[in-house]
């Protein structure tokens, strides 16, 4: 066990070497892909969803309050409650811009003050999925020409209070990963008086080092 030394930090893996890379099913979505590398001497197959990387937003009103939004997910057979997210699948698209477009094509809200909670790899086993999470503040409504349709046209709001969210969590009513993971990290931002907060506009590079096609 090693204890102190340098801080916590992922790395970029750029001494793992793609020697084969094969599209195994191309979907709707993402894609699946195997690839082949050499790492420690031993040369070994994985297959991944390859995947465009996505934003979610915490969207925080002036009273503490949080939006949530209650939308079938048809993998878990679940209508689970989340906040505003979406995939990076709009060429050029910056992290920040997709985040203020799905706030305000999922909620109908544009933000006065953006900043940067969290960035997640929401699996690395299976998927490159990066995920970066925005606080959004000072709202205000929004008109734009997007048409929600699908499991997104029965989308139901919800402002929460940000403490009963995290109860929620903890209690296990509320199982959303995103969802889980946005509310607790800016309860532990608040009580460091939002210091924590970051540069909206900062590099993304963990999802510019993510395997696959589908984000290049």
């Amino acid at each position: 066990m090693t204890v102190g030394g340098a801080p916590l930090r992922d790395e970029i893996a750029d001494d793992v070497r793609v020697t084969d890379s094969e599209l195994l099913a191309r979907g709707h979505i993402w894609d699946v892909r195997r690839d082949r590398f050499e790492i420690g001497g031993a040369d070994v197959e994985r297959d991944y969803l390859d995947h465009t990387g996505a934003v979610a937003v915490l969207a925080l009103d002036d009273d503490g309050r949080v939006l949530l939004i209650k939308q079938y997910r048809h993998a878990i057979a679940h209508r689970d409650w989340e906040i505003p997210a979406g995939l990076m699948d709009a060429p050029g698209e910056s992290g920040l811009a997709g985040a203020q477009r799905e706030l305000a094509e999922e909620v109908d809200l544009q933000a006065g003050r953006w900043d940067l909670l969290l960035d997640l790899f929401l699996s690395p086993g299976s998927t490159s999925e990066a995920i970066r999470i925005f606080l959004a503040r000072e709202l205000s409504p929004v008109e734009h020409d997007y048409v929600r349709s699908e499991e997104e046209a029965e989308i139901e709001p919800r402002w929460v209070a940000l403490d009963d969210a995290v109860a929620a969590v903890l209690d296990g009513r509320v199982q959303n990963a995103v969802t889980a993971a946005a509310v607790l990290g800016a309860v532990a931002a608040r009580a460091r008086g939002w210091e924590t907060l970051r540069d909206p506009s900062l590099p993304w590079t963990a999802r510019e080092a993510a395997r696959g096609e589908r984000s290049r």
